[in-house]
Parts: C-alpha cells; sequence; structure tokens
C-alpha cells in the first residue's frame, strides 16, 4: 500500500497499530486525533512516554511494573505478607486493587502456560513464587487466573508446585456475576456457577 503520509506520520501509524484493540483503522483515526491537537496530546504523551520507558521497573519480588523496586505494594508494611494472589499480568493486578477488596501481595506470572505458543514454565515467575511460598511466611495463594484452558493448566501447574504443608491454594470464585441474568451468560459461566453453589 502506497504511504499516504510522510515516514515519521507513517511509522507512528505503524506502532499505534500494535497496540492492542487497535488495529490499522483505528491507528490512523488515533494518529490523526494526536496531530490534532499536538499541543494538548501529542507532546505530553512523547513526555509520558520517554519517562515512562526511562523509569519503569519489573519489581523484583512480585514483578509488577513500577518506578522503584521494590514496588509500592510489596513495599507497603500495612499489608498482609502471608496472603499472595497470582495473576497472569500486571493489568489483572491493577483491577483487584481497584476493588480495595485485597489487602495481601501479588505475584505477576507474566503470561500463562501454553504448549500451543512454546509458552513453559521457564519463561514464567513460576520458580520466584515457589521461592516467595518456600520463604515460610505465605499461609495461603490466591490463583486470580483467567477461567480459560491455559489458566486453568497454569493453575493446576503452580498448585502442585506449591501446595505443602501450612499452604492453602485457592481460586477465585467463578459463576454468575452481581446483576448478572441467566439468559445473558454463556454455557460455561452457567456450570461454574452451579458447580460454586453454596448455602443461602
Amino acid at each position: 500500500m502506497a504511504a499516504s503520509a510522510g515516514p515519521e506520520i507513517e511509522r507512528l501509524i505503524s506502532l499505534l497499530a500494535k497496540l492492542p484493540g487497535l488495529g490499522p483503522r483505528s491507528a490512523r483515526r488515533a494518529a490523526l486525533a494526536l496531530l490534532k491537537r499536538r499541543e494538548q496530546l501529542l507532546v505530553p504523551l512523547a513526555a509520558s512516554l520517554a519517562e515512562t520507558a526511562d523509569k519503569v521497573v519489573s519489581c523484583s519480588v512480585c514483578g509488577a511494573p513500577d518506578t522503584r523496586d521494590p514496588c509500592a505494594i510489596c513495599a507497603d508494611g500495612a499489608r498482609d505478607n502471608g496472603l499472595i494472589c497470582v495473576v497472569e499480568e500486571a493489568g489483572a493486578l491493577w483491577a483487584m486493587e481497584r476493588s480495595g477488596a485485597f489487602r495481601g501481595k501479588y505475584h505477576v506470572l507474566g503470561g500463562l502456560l501454553s504448549a500451543l505458543d512454546g509458552v513453559g514454565p521457564d519463561q514464567l515467575r513460576v520458580a520466584e513464587l515457589v521461592g516467595r511460598v518456600r520463604g515460610g511466611e505465605v499461609r495461603e495463594v490466591v490463583l486470580a487466573l483467567p477461567a480459560t484452558v491455559d489458566g486453568q493448566t497454569t493453575a493446576h501447574y503452580i498448585a502442585e508446585r506449591i501446595s505443602g504443608p501450612g499452604v492453602e491454594v485457592t481460586s477465585l470464585a467463578r459463576g454468575v456475576p452481581v446483576g448478572g441474568e441467566l439468559d445473558w451468560l454463556d454455557d460455561g459461566t452457567i456450570v461454574q456457577a452451579l458447580r460454586a453453589r453454596r448455602p443461602t
């Protein structure tokens, strides 16, 4: 396809198109919006990206991105060191934090086990998790992984690696969400809800 703009703009579009949820058309619209609002959007965004690239590191304890190491959550003495929530990526950690319901620490795996994609335990932060659990202070590990085949495979593998005396391995409940109506739910969610039913 012939270039319709200068090489710098085409490169911007090409990079934007690599972001999740943005295809070539959406990337062109985003680039145009940035260019139209150069001073309000493009310049501050460029400065923020440069600063982020320069300052953000992965926490050596949990693997979450932050501007310090250990991260703010790992350094927070008010949080429960005996409770670790295992998540696939930092986005899940941020979602858990938005809820305000979890006051323990986290462990970011950096992905899921996937035979099809060639992702094995060595590509994930499983050994680091095992080391944290074997440290002796952890009493419960919550597996907050996706309800997918890869997510469940990863959860099963981790449970086998860390299970032992004094350590409880739990998973997030699955089923009907608050405010959910049965006729809008998929079959898998309904099956999970039935299996996880409890007295009222």
